[in-house]
């Protein structure tokens, strides 16, 4: 079974898909744009997420992978995506594989 949270609780490395953009709920019009703009940069339900790097000063801002793309957004804008991440088995696999020398 797979985990549903907030891309904006992350960490490098993980990978997801993104289930939701935006917090329907909301009628606020910062909110309503932040969600346009997510949408236009790419963030849409379906597109497939992995954080390649986080800030050194409070993990702030990210850099991630979206589908075949690389954006950085701040954790605040990324709380506004929600994401569908792989279950912890397969991470640990990938981080076993990657600590083997060749």
């Amino acid at each position: 079974m797979s985990d549903t949270l907030k891309l904006s609780h992350a960490r490098k490395g993980d990978r997801g898909v993104i289930v939701r953009v935006g917090d329907h709920a909301s009628s606020d019009e910062h909110a309503l744009e932040l969600e346009r703009r997510l949408l236009e940069l790419g963030f849409v339900e379906g597109a497939q997420v992995e954080l390649l790097h986080e800030g050194l000063f409070g993990r702030d801002p990210i850099a991630m992978k979206v589908d075949d793309m690389r954006v950085a957004l701040r954790r605040h804008e990324a709380a506004n995506l929600t994401l569908r991440f792989q279950p912890a088995a397969d991470a640990a696999v990938r981080v076993v594989r990657e600590e083997v020398p060749a």
